[in-house]
């Protein structure tokens, strides 16, 4: 994705490691990753700003669980799975008009 995310997944691989586990470094791909970002915005934007990083760590787990299911779990699935819940977030909690 760019040059602070891949240090990112780095990390979080060494700190696995101290932990005595071996991972994958975890991958953002750009579509669920622009996903996420819009879903954070609309947590932000209709219920409180600081469920934003939350809800982006719900959709991630939400992803794995779906991967481990074994239902689709492409990045393109998973940018729509992510799209679909933030879609109904947005139809219940529509934007004040202005």
């Amino acid at each position: 994705m760019n040059a602070f995310f891949d240090e990112l997944a780095e990390r979080f691989v060494r700190a696995a490691g101290r932990r005595g586990a071996a991972v994958q470094a975890p991958a953002l791909e750009p579509a669920v990753a622009q996903e996420i970002l819009e879903l954070a915005r609309v947590a932000a934007h209709t219920q409180e700003r600081r469920f934003a990083p939350l809800a982006s760590f719900m959709a991630g787990v939400a992803a794995e669980r779906l991967r481990r299911s074994g239902g689709p779990s492409s990045a393109d699935a998973v940018a729509e799975l992510i799209r679909e819940v933030r879609n109904e977030l947005e139809e219940a909690h529509p934007p004040a008009a202005v």
